[in-house]
């Protein structure tokens, strides 16, 4: 019963927030059950565009690492910031959604050749939350009831953080950074004297994802419309 109630609770998650945070647990489990192998996961621009080993530009981005404290930390600030983003700014749009992550994953991926990074989904965490940070100014954040804040202040917080376990924080600043260029295309820019929307989701993922809005003017055939009861 009560793996019953945790999939039914799952399954209430949006769309994207669950395929990616299930993609992120399934290939952490066969890593560790010895199906897969990190090496086959990493990014390598080498074996991608000469042995056409075109999954690890995907694949890097599921793996956080083997089972442990860091595993945990980065999916829970997946889980709670994607979920976030997509109930919040996102909600009924999640075509423009999926192309924050294509965005977003293409230009980590192009900077990440110049500092030679192998898993870029710690920097997509960044990335998720820094944007939803900059979106929530005013929001005040408990940060594992150390530290209260206001939100702009979380990216910052993850990076003192990382520092404090000893890990590097280039990828944090790459995610911090490419949530930036996103946020100030998709909410600055926009709003400037002569400004415009330069990122524009494609239709093909908008006819794909987006449920269609009703027509308000469309008017049902006599009989597709509701028949009153009989006596």
């Amino acid at each position: 019963m009560a793996w019953r109630g945790l999939a039914t609770e799952f399954l209430q998650v949006p769309a994207v927030t669950r395929t990616y945070t299930a993609a992120c647990v399934l290939t952490t489990a066969a890593v560790q059950l010895e199906l897969l192998s990190p090496f086959q996961l990493y990014f390598n621009p080498h074996l991608v565009f000469r042995k056409f080993q075109v999954w690890r530009l995907v694949t890097n981005f599921l793996f956080f690492g083997p089972l442990g404290f860091s595993f945990f930390f980065n999916l829970l600030f997946v889980f709670r910031y994607c979920r976030m983003l997509e109930e919040g700014s996102f909600r009924g749009r999640t075509a423009d959604f999926v192309f924050m992550f294509l965005f977003g994953g293409v230009l980590m991926t192009l900077l990440g050749l110049l500092g030679s990074l192998f898993f870029l989904g710690q920097a997509l965490t960044a990335m998720l939350v820094y944007v939803w940070s900059r979106r929530s100014p005013r929001v005040r954040v408990n940060f594992f009831g150390l530290l209260t804040f206001q939100a702009p202040f979380l990216p910052w917080a993850l990076i003192g953080f990382s520092m404090l376990l000893g890990n590097s924080i280039l990828v944090d600043l790459l995610g911090i950074a490419v949530g930036h260029i996103y946020y100030f295309l998709e909410d600055v820019f926009p709003n400037q004297p002569g400004g415009k929307r330069l990122l524009l989701t494609p239709g093909f993922l908008k006819l794909l994802l987006d449920t269609p809005e009703e027509d308000p003017n469309y008017l049902p055939l006599p009989e597709e419309q509701p028949q009153p009861p009989q006596q």
